[in-house]
C-alpha cells in the first residue's frame, strides 16, 4: 500500500483552535475526542463523545449529544509558570496527525517569559482495538537547567454543552491510591457513563483531590537539566446509550487497570494494527501532480472511520459526525445519500447497520405521519437515538425585529423520506442482498411509498406534491419540486415491484399503480433545461457571482431576507443537478448538460455538499476538468485557509462527497445496470486504486488515462463504457476499445 499521507498544523494560530481541534479530532464510532490542546485557552472548546448518547436539558431545549467530562485538558506549571504559548516565544513547532494509526503528535521547543527553554512533547490516541480506551503520553525536557514541574489532570466535570449540563456526579472514587473514577449519570434517567484514568508520572510525588466536579492528581518532580519527565495518562470511557450494563463500575476499572498494564506503546501498535484491515478494504490510492489530492482523499477516509458506529444500529452518522456539537449532534438525509454510499462499495455489514437505524425509529416516523395527517411513515428532518423530531422550532432570533423565524424544514423538506427508500434499493443493488428486502429493507420501502402516496394532491385529473423544500433550501413552500416528485415517485414504484406481498396492504398495488401513472413530473422544456418547480423559472434573475465568491458563507442573507430570496432565481445548491446525481438514467445527456449549464450561475453553492454533487454531475457530461475544480473546490470545505470553517465540528457528509466525487466521478462507477465503469480522469491523475466490494465480490480497480486493470475474487460481468465484459481473476483493457 502507497504510504499514508498526514495532516500538519503549520503554526500555533490562536484564529485556528477550534479548527484543528476539529480536523484532527480522534474517533473510533464509539466515542470522539477533539483534538484540543492539554493547556487551555479561552476561546478552545474542548469535547467528548459517545455514539448516540442524547439528552434533553430543560423543557425549551433541544435534545442533544452529550459532551462529556474531559480527560484531555493538563495544567502544567513549570518553575512558577503556567505553560501557554500565548506567553514566552515558539521556537521550533510540530503538530501532525498520522491517518493510519489516529496518533496526534505535537512537539514544542518554548522559551518561557523567564528566558529558560523546555521541549514539551505530546502524544495522544483513541484505540481502535479497544473502543473505550483512550490514552496520552506528555513529556518535558528542560534545556538550560533543572525545572521545578507540576502537572495536574485527571477528569473534569465541569464541561458542558455551551452551558447546558447533562449529568450528575454518582460516585467520584480512587483505587489503590492510582486510578481515579468517576460514575455520571444522565439526568433524569438511569443511564450511567463510567470514566476512569490512571496516571503515571516518573519520580514525581503525587496527591488527589475531588472538588467542584473534578476528581484530579497533582503531581511535582525536580527535573534534573536534559533530563525528561514523563506522564502517561490511560483512561477507560463506557457507557450505553439505552440502558447502564451490569458492573459497569467493576468491569470499568479492571479494563484500566489491564489497558495502564501495557504501557502507551503497547497500546498504540494494538490500535493501529487493528487499522490495517479497515484500510486494506478502504484506500483510496492517487498518483497525481497534487499530492493534496491523496491527503483529501485520506483525510476523508480517517474521518468516516472515525464518525461511524458499527457496533451500534441504534446509532447513526451525525453531520458533524463525533468531532464537535454542531447542529446539537442530529442525523439528516446527508447519511443515506452522502456517506451510506462509501459503506455500501467498501462495508456492507455497516451500510446495513446505518439503514437498520431508521428501521428501529419506524414507530416514530410513523406517529409523526399520522399527526401530520399521512399515511405511512414520515421521518423526522432531524433526528436523534429515536424516531422523534429534533428540529429546533425557530431560528436565532433577529436582532432588529426581536422575532424569531420558524424552521420549515421539519415541516415541509420531506425528501428526506424518499431519500430513504433510494438508500434501500441502493444497498440491494450494490450487495445484492435480497434478505434485507423481505424484512427490515422491505418495512421502509413501503412505509416511506405509503407516505408518498397520501402526501398527494389532486388537480385537474392529475396527482401533485405540493408545500416542499427541496434540497435547495433557499427555495420553500413550492408546488411539484422536481427533486422530490421524482424521487417519490421511484420510492413507490421500487415499492411495488420489491416489496414482499406479505408486507402491503391489500388495495396497495391499486393506490400504487395510480399514483405512478398521474402523478405529475417537471419535463425539459425547449431549452432541454428541467424546471426546479412550477414557479422557478418565472422569478427574476440577478448576478450572484459576488457571492458565489464566498460560497458557504450565507452571504446573500446579509443583503436580502430569506422571503426576498425565496422569491429570486438563487440556489443553495441546485435540486435539479442532485436528482441528476442520484437518478442519472432518467434524464438525457442533452436535458443533464443543459441543466448543469443554466442552474450554474443560479447557485450560490452555500450547501458544503453542492460543489461535489455538482462534480460528478459534470464528469459525467464529459467535462472532468470543470469536474476536478468542483472536487478540489468541495474537498476543502474543511481543510481550506478559513480559519473557522469547521469550529463547532466537520462537515461529515462533504467526506463521504470527497470519496464519492472520485469513485463514482472520476472512476465513473455506478450500478444502474449492473456494475458500471467509465473512467474519466481529470488532467494530472496518472493512475487511481481502490477497492470496492460488488454484489459479495471484492474488487481491485486500477486506473491509467488509458487503461483498466481490475482484479476480483470471483467471477464477474461488468460494464465498460456501455460495453459488456465478463472475465475472471484479473483483466486489463484499453479504454479505446470501448469508446
Amino acid at each position: 500500500m502507497k504510504p499514508m499521507t498526514t495532516l500538519n498544523e503549520p503554526r500555533f494560530d490562536p484564529h485556528c483552535l477550534n479548527k484543528y481541534a476539529t480536523l484532527m479530532a480522534a474517533g473510533n464510532g464509539y466515542l470522539g475526542i477533539r483534538a484540543t490542546h492539554e493547556e487551555s485557552y479561552s476561546q478552545q472548546n474542548r469535547g467528548m463523545y459517545l455514539a448516540g448518547l442524547y439528552h434533553r436539558a430543560g423543557e425549551r431545549d433541544v435534545t442533544e449529544l452529550i459532551n462529556l467530562p474531559d480527560v484531555v485538558g493538563m495544567e502544567i506549571e513549570i518553575d512558577g509558570a503556567i505553560f501557554s504559548l500565548l506567553s514566552g516565544e515558539i521556537l521550533d513547532w510540530r503538530r501532525e496527525l498520522s491517518f493510519s494509526s489516529g496518533e496526534v503528535a505535537r512537539d514544542v521547543l518554548w522559551r518561557a517569559p523567564n528566558g529558560r527553554r523546555y521541549r514539551i512533547e505530546s502524544r495522544r490516541f483513541l484505540s481502535a482495538a479497544q473502543k473505550s480506551l483512550f490514552a496520552m503520553r506528555l513529556s518535558i525536557t528542560p534545556l538550560d537547567g533543572a525545572a521545578q514541574v507540576k502537572l495536574t489532570t485527571g477528569i473534569d466535570a465541569t464541561q458542558t454543552n455551551s452551558g447546558r449540563q447533562h449529568l450528575d456526579d454518582i460516585s467520584l472514587r480512587v483505587y489503590d491510591e492510582r486510578f481515579l473514577q468517576g460514575i455520571y449519570r444522565v439526568q433524569g434517567s438511569q443511564i450511567d457513563v463510567s470514566i476512569g484514568c490512571h496516571c503515571a508520572v516518573t519520580h514525581a510525588v503525587n496527591r488527589l483531590s475531588a472538588v467542584n466536579r473534578k476528581l484530579m492528581q497533582h503531581s511535582t518532580a525536580l527535573v534534573a537539566q536534559g533530563a525528561t519527565l514523563c506522564c502517561e495518562k490511560v483512561c477507560w470511557i463506557a457507557g450505553n446509550p439505552d440502558a447502564t450494563p451490569d458492573g459497569l463500575e467493576a468491569q470499568s476499572l479492571v479494563a484500566l487497570k489491564a489497558a495502564a498494564d501495557m504501557g502507551y506503546e503497547a497500546l498504540l501498535t494494538a490500535s493501529r494494527q487493528a487499522m490495517v484491515q479497515w484500510w486494506r478494504q478502504s484506500r483510496v490510492e492517487l498518483d497525481c501532480d497534487n499530492v493534496q489530492d491523496q491527503q483529501a482523499l485520506d483525510f476523508a477516509l480517517y474521518h468516516l472511520h472515525a464518525m461511524t458506529p458499527e457496533h451500534d444500529d441504534r446509532a447513526s452518522i451525525a453531520a458533524k459526525g463525533l468531532t464537535g456539537e454542531g447542529y446539537k449532534g442530529h442525523v439528516f438525509w446527508d447519511t443515506e445519500v452522502f456517506l451510506l454510499p462509501f459503506y455500501l462499495y467498501t462495508h456492507p455489514e455497516t451500510a446495513r447497520q446505518l439503514l437498520r437505524y431508521r428501521w428501529h425509529n419506524l414507530p416514530g416516523a410513523q406517529q409523526k405521519a399520522r399527526r401530520n395527517g399521512y399515511q405511512g411513515a414520515l421521518f423526522p428532518w432531524e433526528s436523534a437515538r429515536t424516531g422523534e423530531e429534533e428540529t429546533p422550532e425557530f431560528a436565532a432570533i433577529n436582532i432588529r425585529t426581536g422575532q424569531r423565524q420558524r424552521v420549515a424544514s421539519a415541516l415541509a423538506e420531506h425528501h428526506l423520506v424518499a431519500d430513504i427508500g433510494w438508500a434501500v434499493m441502493r444497498y440491494v443493488d450494490i450487495t445484492g442482498d435480497d434478505a434485507f428486502l423481505q424484512e427490515e429493507g422491505g418495512e421502509l420501502l413501503y412505509q416511506t411509498a405509503c407516505f408518498w402516496i397520501s402526501r398527494t394532491t389532486e388537480v385537474e385529473g392529475h396527482l401533485e406534491i405540493h408545500d416542499v423544500i427541496g434540497p435547495d433550501e433557499y427555495t420553500e413552500h413550492v408546488n411539484n419540486n422536481a427533486f422530490t416528485n421524482y424521487m417519490a415517485l421511484y420510492n413507490v414504484a421500487s415499492a411495488l415491484k420489491h416489496c414482499p406481498t406479505a408486507l402491503l396492504a391489500a388495495d396497495f398495488k391499486a393506490k400504487a399503480e395510480d399514483f405512478i401513472a398521474r402523478l405529475r413530473l417537471p419535463v425539459p422544456d425547449m431549452r432541454h433545461v428541467l424546471p426546479q418547480d412550477d414557479s422557478f423559472f418565472s422569478k427574476p434573475f440577478i448576478d450572484l457571482s459576488r457571492y458565489q465568491a464566498h460560497a458557504g458563507k450565507q452571504t446573500i442573507l446579509l443583503d436580502y431576507s430569506r422571503a426576498e430570496v425565496n422569491e429570486m432565481q438563487i440556489l443553495k445548491q441546485a435540486d435539479v443537478v442532485m436528482l441528476f446525481y442520484l437518478q442519472p438514467g432518467l434524464f438525457t445527456p442533452e436535458t443533464q448538460q443543459a441543466s448543469l449549464a443554466w442552474y450554474l450561475p443560479r447557485t450560490i453553492h452555500d450547501s458544503s455538499l453542492s460543489k461535489t454533487i455538482h462534480g460528478i454531475v459534470a464528469a459525467r457530461c464529459h467535462d472532468p476538468q470543470t469536474a476536478y475544480r468542483f472536487w478540489r473546490e468541495g474537498s476543502q470545505i474543511d481543510l481550506g485557509d478559513d480559519p473557522h470553517s469547521s469550529d463547532d465540528g466537520l462537515h461529515a457528509a462533504a467526506t463521504g462527497a470527497i470519496w464519492l466525487g472520485v469513485i463514482e466521478g472520476f472512476a465513473g462507477v455506478s450500478v444502474e445496470q449492473g456494475l458500471c465503469v467509465a473512467p474519466r480522469l481529470p488532467e494530472g491523475w496518472r493512475r487511481l486504486c481502490f477497492p470496492l466490494c460488488y454484489q459479495g465480490i471484492r474488487l481491485t480497480l486500477e486506473l491509467t488515462p488509458t487503461h483498466l486493470t481490475m482484479t476480483t475474487s470471483a467471477p464477474l460481468t461488468f460494464r465498460l463504457y456501455g460495453r459488456c465484459v465478463s472475465f475472471s481473476g484479473q483483466g486489463s483493457w484499453a479504454y479505446q476499445d470501448f469508446i
